[in-house]
C-alpha cells in the first residue's frame, strides 16, 4: 500500500491547482493519473512521484508530475535511476521516459532502447494505447528491457524464456533488439566495404593514369615509327629515281648486293662510303639497344655503358665524314 505521505503528495498535485499550477487540467484526467500513479507506488516503493518543470523540444516549459527512483532489473545487475515524466496529455500520450545520467556509469554507446542522453524508448511506448497501457505495465517493460540488455557497462543477463512463454511486447523487443545490433554489425560491414572500394577506387585511378600514359607513348612511338617510314619511303624513291636516270642496271641494284651496282671513283669517296655505312650501322645498334631496354633484356647500366661507348665512335665517324664533305664522285656500271 501507498504510504500516506505519497497518497497526501498525489492528491494535492492533482487537487490543488492554485498551489501547484501542474498542467493537467481535466478532472476525469487527474483521478486516472491519481489512480495510476497509486497502482504504480504500491507495486514499486521505490518509485516516488515529484512536481517538476519539463521543458519540450521547441522550449515549451510546463510543470508535470514524474516519477523517479531506482530500478532492481536483478540481484546480478546495478540499480537503474529513471525518470518517468506524465505528458500533460497523458494517458492519450505516452510518458517520457529518461535514465538519470550518472558519470561511474555511463550509457553504452549504441544502445538499442537508450541514447546517450538517456532518453528511452521500447516497444511498449511505440505503440502506447489510452485505454490498455498505463504507468505500471510501462515499468514492467522497463524491468523487462534492461534486464535483456542493461544500459550500463556490464554483462549482460541472456533470456532463459522461450518464445513460447515470452508476451507480444516482450517478443518484440526480442526482435527489436536483435535487428538493432544486426543493423549496427551491418553498418560497420558496409562503412569497412566503402573504405576498401574507395581504396581501390585510388588504386584504379592511379592505374586508369599509368595506362593513358602508356597508350600516349605508344601513339607517339607510332607516329614517330610512321614518320621514319615515311621518311625511308621517300628517300628510297629518291634512290630509285636516280638509278633509272642515270640508266643504272635496277636488277643488280635491288637485287643482290646494291654495292655491285656502282662503284667508287677514288678513295675519298670509298672512304665516305665505308664511313657512312659505319654511322649507319652504328646508329642500327643503338636502336637495337633501345628496344633491348625496353624489352627488360639488358639492364640500364650496360645499356648506358653500350650507349656511351657507340655514341664516341659515331662522334668520330661524323667527324671525318665532315672533313671529307664536298662533291663525291661515284662511277656506275
Amino acid at each position: 500500500m501507498a504510504s500516506t505521505s505519497q497518497v497526501e503528495i498525489i492528491d494535492n498535485a492533482m487537487f490543488c491547482d492554485s498551489v501547484y499550477a501542474l498542467a493537467y487540467s481535466d478532472s476525469d484526467q487527474k483521478l486516472l493519473i491519481r489512480q495510476h500513479l497509486h497502482s504504480l507506488h504500491r507495486e514499486y516503493p521505490s518509485l516516488c512521484p515529484v512536481i517538476d518543470t519539463f521543458i519540450h523540444n521547441d522550449g515549451t516549459m510546463v510543470t508535470l508530475l514524474k516519477v523517479e527512483g531506482c530500478l532492481h532489473v536483478s540481484r546480478s545487475l546495478p540499480l537503474v535511476h529513471i525518470n518517468i515524466w506524465i505528458h500533460e496529455h497523458y494517458p492519450n500520450m505516452a510518458p517520457i521516459v529518461q535514465v538519470t545520467l550518472d558519470p561511474a556509469n555511463p550509457i553504452r554507446p549504441n544502445h538499442p532502447f537508450v541514447d546517450l542522453s538517456g532518453v528511452t524508448n521500447s516497444s511498449y511506448l511505440q505503440t502506447w494505447d489510452p485505454f490498455g497501457y498505463d504507468l505500471l505495465g510501462l515499468v514492467y517493460n522497463l524491468v523487462k528491457i534492461f534486464t535483456l540488455d542493461h544500459p550500463f557497462y556490464v554483462v549482460n543477463v541472456p533470456s532463459s524464456s522461450h518464445p513460447s512463454y515470452m508476451s507480444k511486447m516482450e517478443c518484440m523487443d526480442h526482435l527489436w533488439c536483435r535487428l538493432h545490433y544486426d543493423m549496427i554489425a551491418l553498418r560497420e560491414y558496409t562503412n569497412d566495404e566503402v573504405e576498401k572500394l574507395s581504396i581501390l577506387q585510388e588504386e584504379m585511378k592511379t592505374r586508369v593514369n599509368i595506362t593513358g600514359d602508356i597508350i600516349s607513348g605508344l601513339y607517339r612511338e607510332k607516329a614517330d615509327l610512321k614518320q621514319n617510314v615515311e621518311e625511308l619511303t621517300d628517300e628510297a624513291d629518291m634512290l630509285i629515281n636516280w638509278l633509272m636516270v642515270n640508266k643504272v642496271n635496277l636488277s643488280i641494284a635491288m637485287g643482290g648486293n646494291a654495292e655491285d651496282a656502282f662503284e667508287c671513283a677514288n678513295e675519298d669517296s670509298q672512304l665516305v662510303m665505308d664511313l657512312l655505312a659505319e654511322d649507319k650501322a652504328l646508329e642500327d645498334v643503338m636502336y637495337a639497344l633501345d628496344k633491348a631496354l625496353q624489352n627488360g633484356a639488358v639492364s640500364y647500366e650496360a645499356y648506358l655503358k653500350q650507349v656511351r661507348s657507340l655514341a664516341r665512335d659515331q662522334f668520330f665517324v661524323r667527324a671525318k665524314l665532315k672533313k671529307l664533305k664536298g662533291p663525291h664522285i661515284f662511277k656506275f656500271l
